[in-house]
């Protein structure tokens, strides 16, 4: 069962009980007020996936932003491809 602890005290305490977090695959809830707010927790295989996946699609997305970038200025009438062939050629 996962022990509550108040933000203040995580606060105070943050090393100590991310090292038990990790350490000692301890739960705990986080409170405000007295009313819970968070749980910190160990990452489980699923959430590092996840984790993962989400980097994956991050970097994905700024390919794609880039691609499109330079698309819309694209000054010449040739290709990439015909640009570096040329270029290895001479």
């Amino acid at each position: 069962m996962a022990k509550e602890i108040g933000v203040r005290e995580l606060k105070n305490q943050a090393s100590q009980l991310v090292r038990a977090v990790r350490e000692e695959m301890a739960e705990y809830v986080i409170t405000v007020r007295g009313e819970p707010a968070a749980i910190l927790r160990p990452i489980t295989e699923n959430d590092a996936q996840r984790l993962r996946d989400a980097e994956i699609e991050e970097a994905l997305a700024e390919l794609d932003a880039l691609a499109k970038e330079v698309a819309a200025n694209w000054q010449s009438e040739r290709t990439g491809v015909e640009l570096i062939e040329e270029q290895r050629r001479g």
